[in-house]
């Protein structure tokens, strides 16, 4: 006989239900989204218990945004509720949603909690999560550090779109990065205008860039000369219109620098905790895998031990194809599950396009994939080699194993 509580969450409350094995209701009740209230959840918990020693206690809630954390983390490190054996699972909604389909029910909190409690009945919920302080710690860096590319990313879009407005042929000629740290100073200069810029001597120009990256040009000549090629080419806007491209770049120019330090402020952070992870150690030997790769990997896989195998793994990830199969046919070309954990799908797509570049295996691998299919090739090629890379990931982690490319092979 098992208990099971299902949470379900919110801002503001709990609303918690337990039920055993013969879909009998043992407690039901809604509490604060407090540590009074989870305290509560856990009396109830350890009273039901006292009644009848169940074989397996099963808490499970719901991901929802942030709010469920801190309950989980809470009832995870108990040590009553670790000597009841308890097990903290935490849900994927759409796969609770679509089991209270199956029910004719109205929605509410306290209904949503009893079908959490027989969805857990039912044991078809995915892997736990891991909640203890070391891997909720890197999670909080390594998370961010997700977000804060996707916002450099985002400004870095923006920058070029309203660069278009002023050298619209800045792309073709310029032999260096637009978003280099002088290169966006110069961009952003209103000192000359482009029929200035186009008329300005080259050997001005050239000394003003010197200026400008303290030497740190490689050919300055040459960025000069693009500069003018493209003033020279470029449409022409009055100045009102220019004044306000000119503003909206200095903007965007000011936002790319700023997250840009932070995520060196983060990215340093995130190697002084990998440091102090021993698992660490295991996936930086892979060639290519560095401590902010490496930590943002195990910050999401926790305890490799939650896993049978690699190929649970790569489905918590998201990284697996639905196969489509109706009597004698079977589809070829199948979509990825759009669902998983998107910031461990992040950093093994990112770590495996960096380790394709420093072993021989992985490149050959990627190079296939990349021939296979005719458009969409790097996106498809990475997928894989992200997959082909949860193996390695998890065999290594789980035996605590550095990395041998020709014991593997």
């Amino acid at each position: 006989m098992n208990l099971n509580v299902g949470i379900d969450v919110s801002k503001a409350k709990l609303d918690f239900c337990g039920m055993d094995s013969d879909q009998n209701v043992v407690f039901q009740d809604s509490v604060a989204n407090r540590p009074d209230g989870v305290k509560a959840i856990k009396q109830d918990i350890l009273d039901a218990y006292k009644k009848l020693t169940y074989e397996r206690v099963i808490v499970g809630l719901e991901a929802t945004s942030v709010y469920n954390v801190l309950a989980s983390y809470e009832l995870t490190n108990d040590d009553k509720l670790e000597a009841v054996g308890i097990e903290v699972v935490t849900l994927n909604p759409k796969m609770t949603h679509r089991f209270s389909q199956v029910y004719d029910q109205d929605k509410t909190d306290s209904v949503d909690a009893r079908n959490i409690a027989d969805f857990l009945r039912v044991g078809r919920y995915e892997v736990p999560v891991p909640r203890d302080e070391r891997h909720l710690a890197l999670q909080r860096l390594t998370r961010e550090r997700f977000h804060l590319t996707k916002e450099i990313t985002w400004c870095k879009n923006h920058f070029l779109n309203n660069l278009y407005y002023k050298m619209n042929t800045i792309d073709a000629e310029l032999p260096t990065s637009v978003f280099g740290a002088t290169m966006m100073t110069v961009l952003t200069d209103e000192r000359y205008s482009l029929d200035e810029l186009a008329e300005l001597p080259l050997e001005q120009l050239t000394s003003d860039l010197n200026t400008l990256g303290h030497g740190r040009f490689g050919d300055p000549e040459a960025v000069a000369k693009a500069l003018k090629r493209s003033a020279r080419d470029s449409y022409r806007l009055d100045k009102q219109v220019m004044d306000s491209v000119n503003l909206v770049l200095g903007m965007y120019a000011n936002e790319i620098r700023m997250f840009s330090q932070q995520l060196k402020q983060l990215d340093k952070s995130i190697a002084a905790l990998c440091e102090a992870t021993p698992e660490a150690k295991c996936l930086r030997s892979i060639p290519g895998i560095g401590p902010v790769y490496a930590a943002g990997i195990i910050a999401e896989i926790g305890q490799p031990e939650r896993f049978k195998n690699e190929a649970s793994l790569a489905k918590y990830a998201g990284l697996v194809w639905r196969r489509s199969q109706s009597g004698n046919t079977e589809r070829q070309a199948t979509p990825r599950v759009h669902s998983g954990d998107q910031y461990l799908r992040y950093y093994l797509v990112e770590a495996a396009n960096s380790v394709r570049t420093h072993d021989p295996v992985f490149e050959k691998y990627y190079n296939k994939k990349y021939r296979e299919v005719p458009k969409y090739q790097h996106r498809r090629a990475s997928l894989l080699t992200a997959r082909k890379l949860v193996r390695l990931v998890l065999t290594l982690m789980k035996n605590h194993q550095l990395y041998d490319q020709a014991k593997l092979v």
